[in-house]
């Protein structure tokens, strides 16, 4: 069990949440993270860098003087790629899905929590017993992580509800908000930092994301009938 601390709105430790690392997948896959993280970025890229070849160039198709007798090298038309202003030998034409790649749901799903343990491990994981403002501070926000140790990028894991903890740390450098039930081993490698709420890391452990998660897939099942 990783013992980790819990505090409040004050940077004061109240308790303590005990994580369990059979939870997680017992212990940290190098392979898997990198996998599932190279996944998430490739299936960002927009694929939409366009380069010109010959064909797609505007310009004359006339050849620019005849092919002998003249002492120059033989020359097309104004469009080939070793003219200035032509196309591109190799134009770049790949969209978007050629990028995409896929994971099994069951890898995807064990990548994300072992990126959390990674973060338990390292005493990465900043729990708060209730993130609660009752109205939008960023100096606030900013004051409960000085006290709570953060001194690099940070990955705020919020409740849809909690509209004044998100609109209270979207102007911080470095900090970036999710919704606790999206969490995935992308973000979290990409940030230091973890800060979270008690209940929902329970909620997170619990699994009760997926539960979600399978009822928006019967729903749309049915839907499709």
């Amino acid at each position: 069990m990783i013992e980790l601390p819990v505090y409040d709105l004050k940077g004061k430790q109240v308790d303590t949440f005990s994580v369990n690392e059979a939870l997680l997948g017992g212990e940290i896959r190098p392979a898997l993270l990198k996998q599932a993280y190279v996944r998430s970025h490739a299936n960002r890229r927009q694929g939409s860098a366009r380069t010109k070849n010959r064909s797609r160039v505007e310009g004359s198709t006339r050849k620019l003087f005849k092919q002998k007798g003249t002492g120059n090298a033989r020359r097309g038309t104004v469009r080939t790629n070793v003219m200035k202003g032509g196309g591109v030998a190799f134009a770049k034409t790949r969209t978007g899905e050629d990028f995409r790649k896929d994971m099994p749901r069951k890898m995807r799903r064990l990548a994300n929590r072992n990126a959390l343990l990674a973060k338990a491990v390292d005493q990465e994981i900043k729990i708060i017993d209730r993130i609660d403002f009752e109205a939008p501070k960023t100096a606030e926000f900013k004051s409960l992580l000085d006290k709570v140790g953060i001194d690099r990028s940070c990955l705020v894991a919020l409740d849809s509800k909690n509209v004044n903890a998100r609109r209270s740390a979207r102007n911080l450098d470095g900090v970036d908000t999710i919704r606790w039930e999206q969490l995935n081993a992308f973000e979290l490698l990409n940030h230091r930092y973890l800060v979270i709420e008690k209940a929902n890391l329970q909620a997170f452990l619990d699994g009760s994301h997926c539960t979600g998660e399978a009822k928006n897939r019967s729903a749309a099942t049915k839907g499709g009938r």
